[in-house]
């Protein structure tokens, strides 16, 4: 089930590593540890220090190709539902009104909305994620690789 991650273009190249991998630890120790992590090619997920703590946390990366959409069809497919459902009928007046309007669909669109893809269950029922708060899962552990995710 893919995730999307925003981040804040503010922080400098070693913050924004720093960033992302606090991110995931908490995203892993959540969900568990994929087999593999599908990004596009930003700096963030680039970035050596990333590559080398994905290493350690037996985790691959899959890039995907510039002026490639297809390649991310999850994506583009959530993209266009959020454009097509909330962009392109509200207008924001301000930051924190964007960020409120945002959450609460998100919220639906996780929480409330069954999925034909999900055989009809919203993305929290199957994760097996309540609504208040995940519940945490052992990280993955594959055959081949001893995870080290600190």
């Amino acid at each position: 089930m893919p995730i999307v991650l925003e981040l804040p273009r503010s922080r400098n190249d070693s913050g924004l590593s720093r960033y992302v991998i606090m991110t995931l630890q908490y995203l892993f120790a959540v969900r568990g540890a994929p087999e593999h992590l599908r990004s596009d090619n930003g700096p963030e997920f680039v970035a050596k220090e990333i590559q080398e703590w994905l290493a350690r946390a037996c985790v691959r990366t899959l890039y995907i190709q510039k002026a490639s959409p297809w390649e991310n069809g999850y994506v583009e497919s959530f993209n266009g539902r959020l454009r097509d459902e909330l962009l392109d009928r509200e207008l924001f007046l301000s930051l924190p009104e964007a960020r409120v309007v945002l959450d609460q669909w998100r919220m639906d669109y996780n929480h409330r909305r069954p999925h034909g893809g999900l055989k009809w269950m919203t993305p929290a029922a199957s994760r097996g994620v309540s609504p208040v708060g995940a519940t945490p899962l052992p990280p993955t552990h594959h055959a081949d690789c001893s995870p080290t995710l600190s």
